[in-house]
């Protein structure tokens, strides 16, 4: 009830702003954009738009000699009986006409589609009983040799017979004369009246069809048992404007309103019903926009709410466009000019903001495809960081180092991005290079060890586990460990890779080999050589496995490595992170 002020402002704008262009010397402003790079006639006659308007202006303002210039005529016709005629012609316009106003050309060379010749311009009807006369405007030279268009001979021989048939309205027989006498800008004071009485009406109207279409919402919450939001009371308002607008729209249709007037209404109250529907459309988008990112967040998805946040933007600034293209059409402007410079400036911008716009659609991209999330951690070329933000023009990278990278989004749309957070384990693939002394059942006892290790480790994925031989390199014999640690978290893994590394380094001094290094050795004296009780026990070991048909090679039994899964303790009981005991 408080915006009701509001409102009945919106639907009084019809009242001041057809009555302001009915004042002496608007006509003119308020007429449809027309040509005018080279018009010689003075009256606005050389396109049909410029005669049907310049003759309802003249006429209204009582000059009906002026309006007579409008006439195909004679000269001497027009000096005797031009004014009259005027005067006739125009209670038709009023009362009887039946066409579409925004539609007359304002070309010199008039409309293509009118089906008559290229000089005939059809304009409507004028509709009195049950007879309907075509009214027509006829292009001809004035007396100066230009061209210039009229009401047609045609037309005007059958305006006396028409204007004698016309009735007055019903309602103008029961109402007091003096306000059916009494013209104010070209209307009957009972017709001003009428208007104005119409906001309550229309206004009550609009206001028990909102309060209705909100009975079948509330139901509805209530029957799923969730809260009533304040959405519909935000759109609420404009829905009134909007239907208010409509319903004095039909009412205005049944007084008859005079031509003029009935066109600077139309136009006026277009631009109400206008306002009133863009003004929905965007505060509905707006709570449209606002719940899909609410639930975007509910759900995880910030990405996907960062771009919802932009389309929120973006349909409000075209919501606006339309809105101002949709009004100045409605008022009569000639948009083909506006819409050629639209999309002469929108090439221009797209040029001149080329990078702007690639990093803007490579925003839309990375948050749209949800490739990387804030809070990850990403590799950018040779760049490790975690996202700290993702804007429209850059991302902001955290690098190792502490400083801040910052990333143009159309660079990284196109760039080769590894998300390292959203791994689902990480992978452990050191290279072991053992001693060239080390003998072939030493190095197969290392083999054995360290993948029964790999099976048992409950850390380590059994499935994918590998050890093998890789190759001779020039001073070691190169082992490659191929193994993925059950982790998603780095810090873990760099335990369990310890872990790993310490077990191996026991299992190779167990096999009595050591590690080699890329260096020389100059044996300057007696070289004590290889343990030999160690590699006597490791070659011992091999033995026992061939004479049990158990040698591990090129694995273990199936049912072996079944027994193995898991058998490591993990972390080991001395460990301060150790299982406390039961």
């Amino acid at each position: 009830m408080k915006k009701l002020p509001l409102l009945v402002l919106l639907l009084a704008i019809p009242f001041t702003s057809f009555a302001a262009q009915l004042l002496p010397g608007a006509g003119k402003a308020s007429a449809p954009a027309q040509d005018t790079s080279a018009s010689p006639d003075p009256l606005g006659r050389d396109t049909p738009s410029g005669t049907v308007l310049g003759f309802l202006q003249a006429a209204q303002a009582g000059n009906y000699k002026t309006a007579a210039e409008f006439l195909q005529i004679s000269a001497v016709r027009r000096q005797s009986m031009g004014p009259d005629l005027a005067s006739k012609l125009k209670v038709l316009m009023d009362r009887a006409f039946v066409g579409n106003m925004r539609r007359l050309s304002t070309r010199p060379e008039g409309g293509q589609d009118n089906g008559g010749s290229i000089d005939q311009q059809s304009i409507g009807v004028f509709s009195s009983g049950d007879v309907d006369v075509p009214a027509s405007l006829v292009r001809v030279t004035d007396s100066n040799g230009g061209k210039i268009w009229l009401f047609s001979a045609e037309t005007l021989n059958k305006v006396p017979d028409l204007c004698d048939n016309l009735q007055a309205h019903q309602v103008e027989n029961r109402l007091p004369a003096s306000l059916v006498r009494n013209l104010f800008l070209g209307m009957p004071l009972w017709q001003w009246l009428a208007l104005l009485a119409a906001i309550p009406i229309s206004l009550g109207l609009g206001w028990a069809i909102v309060l209705l279409l909100a009975i079948p919402r509330s139901l509805w919450l209530k029957y799923r048992h969730r809260p009533q939001l304040l959405s519909y009371s935000r759109v609420s308002p404009p829905l009134l404007v909007f239907i208010a607008a409509i319903a004095h729209r039909v009412i205005a249709s049944y007084l008859g309103l005079p031509l003029l007037p009935r066109i600077y209404y139309y136009r006026t109250i277009g631009v109400v019903m206008g306002v009133g529907f863009f003004w929905f459309v965007f505060r509905a988008s707006a709570i449209t926009m606002q719940r899909l990112r609410t639930h975007s967040v509910a759900a995880g998805r910030t990405g996907t709410a960062t771009l919802f946040l932009l389309g929120e933007r973006l349909v409000k600034a075209l919501v606006i466009g339309i809105a101002i293209l949709s009004i100045l059409g409605i008022l009569g402007f000639n948009l083909t000019t506006v819409f050629a410079g639209i999309g002469i400036g929108g090439i221009a911008i797209a040029f001149a903001a080329q990078k702007t716009l690639e990093n803007l659609f490579g925003g839309v991209s990375v948050l749209a495809d949800e490739v990387i999330r804030v809070g990850d951690t990403c590799r950018f070329g040779d760049r490790v960081g975690t996202v700290e933000d993702i804007s429209l023009r850059s991302t902001r990278i955290r690098t190792d180092e502490r400083s801040e990278l910052s990333i143009p989004n159309g660079a990284l749309a196109t760039m080769n991005v590894e998300n390292l957070t959203r791994r689902d384990k990480i992978l452990f693939n050191p290279s072991l290079g053992l001693r060239r002394e080390t003998s072939p059942d030493q190095l197969r006892f290392v083999l054995a060890e360290v993948r029964r290790m790999l099976y048992e480790h409950p850390k380590v994925e059994s499935e994918s586990a590998r050890i093998r031989f890789a190759s001779f390199d020039s001073s070691a014999l190169t082992l490659e460990i191929f193994s993925y640690v059950l982790t998603r978290e780095f810090a873990e893994f760099t335990a369990v890779r310890e872990d790993l590394l310490l077990r191996i380094m026991e299992m190779v001094e167990k096999s009595g080999s050591g590690f080699a290094f890329p260096s020389q050795t100059l044996y300057l004296g007696r070289d004590p050589g290889l343990d030999k009780e160690r590699s006597q026990a490791a070659e011992q070991q091999v033995q026992k496995w061939r004479d049990e048909r158990q040698l591990p090679f090129p694995d273990f039994a199936p049912a072996d490595k079944s027994a193995f899964r898991g058998s490591i303790t993990y972390p080991q009981p001395e460990s301060a992170v150790g299982e406390k005991p039961r």
